[in-house]
């Protein structure tokens, strides 16, 4: 059983989400940068879809009740055990009543917290993923929650002591691919993308990332009937500044798709802070 002591700015369970169920209105959801998610529980010989810890700015603190074997991946946290600092990318063990402890990340914003047996709270529709959006599974986590632990038995055995992570750039470039309705915006609107930097907001969540920089310019009126929306869309509201729809996004949207992040990319986005400049590569 681990408690939860501090969650810092916040703190949410998330695995991969539940996809296949966009056509009902059930936003995926799940880790937000997966990439990072996959790691930390290879590291402890989990499943890559085990329920995990995603902390935002870090500053958590989780009581364990018993042994266990943890990783922490993504954003770079300093990460101590009882006081005693411990690698991030790696196994670490942590003996029974054991205070964790994650500060703040220098880069980056998500960093996973693995659990050898993954974290057994209750499924909503086939995932342990708190949505922001709507509301779906357990709520951010607070002081006091107490999180289970499921069974590690049968699990593949520990056998990596670290793996490299390749660092954050401060302004990172972002691949993407033109969108359904690119055709709404000016012929130069792609150049303008390209070829200005933007800002993250403080305004942004898991829903999405809003930007602040060069407005791109509509050249037809009206209004758009809803549609899908994928993770990563660049969708473009009557600002003109874009916002990049994360794992929290909605399953339809109103306003128009000027372009798409490459998959490889959305965990890159999900690592942006606020005030970070990054640039579009199409």
């Amino acid at each position: 059983m681990i408690e939860v002591v501090r969650p810092g700015p916040l703190a949410t369970v998330q695995d991969l989400g539940r996809p296949g169920l966009a056509h009902l209105g059930v936003p995926r959801s799940g880790a937000a940068d997966e990439r990072a998610f996959r790691l930390a529980n290879r590291l402890v010989g989990n499943p890559e879809d085990a329920a995990t810890v995603e902390f935002t700015f870090g500053g958590g603190a989780l009581r364990f009740h018993t042994r266990a074997w943890i990783a922490v991946a993504g954003a770079p946290v300093h990460l101590s055990v009882n006081g005693r600092v411990h690698g991030t990318n790696a196994p670490c063990f942590i003996p029974a009543g054991a205070l964790v402890e994650l500060g703040t990340p220098p880069s980056g914003l998500r960093s996973y917290l693995a659990v050898r047996g993954g974290l057994a709270t209750d499924e909503v529709l086939g995932s342990r993923s708190t949505d922001l959006l709507s509301g779906l599974g357990p709520a951010p986590l607070v002081p006091g929650d107490r999180l289970p632990v499921g069974p590690a038995k049968g699990l593949d055995d520990i056998t990596v002591d670290i793996a490299p992570a390749p660092s954050m750039a401060d302004t990172p470039v972002l691949r993407i691919l033109p969108g359904p309705r690119n055709d709404w915006f000016s012929d130069d609107a792609m150049t303008v993308l390209t070829s200005t930097p933007y800002e993250v907001s403080p305004d942004s969540n898991r829903v999405g990332i809003r930007l602040a920089g060069a407005p791109l310019t509509r050249v037809r009126d009206g209004e758009l009937s809803s549609e899908g929306m994928v993770t990563g869309s660049l969708q473009v509201p009557p600002s003109g500044r874009p916002i990049i729809f994360l794992a929290d996004h909605p399953t339809t949207g109103g306003y128009p798709v000027v372009a798409v992040l490459a998959s490889a990319d959305i965990p890159v986005a999900a690592q942006l802070r606020p005030g970070q400049k990054l640039r579009f590569h199409l």
